[in-house]
């Protein structure tokens, strides 16, 4: 069977981490865990699992990923993404195993389809499952975007297939005010990436969606082709009406009500208010926000 190298980054996960790598077993030849610098027991536990762990601090997730990539010396066939809040489905473990025991020799990157859990229940609605993920390519093929927020992997001339049977679970046990805190810093670095997209032009700034394919591509294309041309102030509310009533993300239930208005309403209107705070400070300073932003040391 061909070989996997899996890549985690940490940072306080000691309830999630053990059930990561529980799933990893028998899946993976080799675990590297990239902390940054937890307080909590993730290093410990990790290692009793036989994980390898390094240190590194954190500037965000592209760059923590790609210095994993770097520095791990990796000599697998295979290597994987994985967050460490999330898991293998046991069919996925099974159909995966299967298919690298005869892999197609052509194929140099696998989809996993995830699965997203919120408040205890699966997202099955709204356009949000399956998401097709790249998290499995031939090593060396692959490097992480470097974007500040929804970087992809980039795999080059990729030929790929879906691996079918289970699913890969993000299933974050955290309360909800961990997510909205999380979701607070990640609006802040979406508005970092929108400012450079208004800056240069994409097709030389984000090369990577040229090379992007499959449904990561065409959410990409939507997002920054469509729904940034939309104005700011309709978009969040055009947003959840696409998911929660054209994407059926009713049928989730109470769960998947607070899910897609949280997520699809509450969270864009945030990068929406962020984008216009900024523009507002920047235009006081006489800039133009990526020039503040450069003036300040982010970009």
């Amino acid at each position: 069977m061909h070989s996997i190298t899996a890549i985690i980054l940490t940072f306080n996960e000691e309830q999630h981490i053990e059930r990561c790598l529980r799933s990893l077993d028998g899946v993976v030849e080799r675990v590297c865990v990239i902390d940054s610098c937890s307080t909590d027991r993730t290093v410990e536990i990790a290692e009793s699992l036989g994980a390898e762990v390094v240190q590194n601090p954190w500037k965000n997730y592209a760059t923590q990923f790609q210095f994993g990539l770097d520095s791990c010396d990796i000599a697998t066939d295979w290597t994987m993404r994985i967050d460490a809040d999330e898991y293998l489905e046991d069919g996925l473990r099974t159909a995966l195993k299967t298919w690298l025991s005869a892999p197609n020799e052509a194929v140099n990157a696998l989809y996993l389809r995830r699965k997203m859990v919120f408040l205890g229940r699966p997202i099955t609605h709204g356009f949000f499952y399956p998401a097709m993920m790249l998290r499995v390519w031939r090593t060396g093929a692959g490097r992480i975007e470097q974007r500040w927020m929804d970087e992809h992997v980039i795999v080059e001339n990729v030929q790929s297939e879906t691996i079918e049977g289970g699913d890969l679970v993000d299933h974050n046990l955290n309360d909800l005010s961990w997510w909205v805190a999380k979701h607070n810093g990640y609006a802040t670095r979406e508005v970092y990436d929108m400012v450079e997209i208004m800056e240069r032009e994409r097709t030389t700034k984000d090369a990577g969606m040229e090379t992007m394919s499959g449904q990561a591509a065409r959410k990409r294309w939507l997002k920054e082709k469509v729904y940034t041309r939309i104005p700011s102030t309709l978009r969040a509310s055009l947003y959840f009406v696409y998911r929660y009533i054209f994407g059926r993300g009713f049928l989730d239930g109470k769960e998947g009500f607070f899910f897609h208005f949280l997520q699809a309403y509450w969270y864009r209107t945030l990068v929406e208010a962020k984008l216009f705070e900024l523009e507002k400070r920047a235009a006081d300073r006489g800039l133009t926000p990526y020039e503040l932003l450069v003036e300040e040391g982010v970009l």
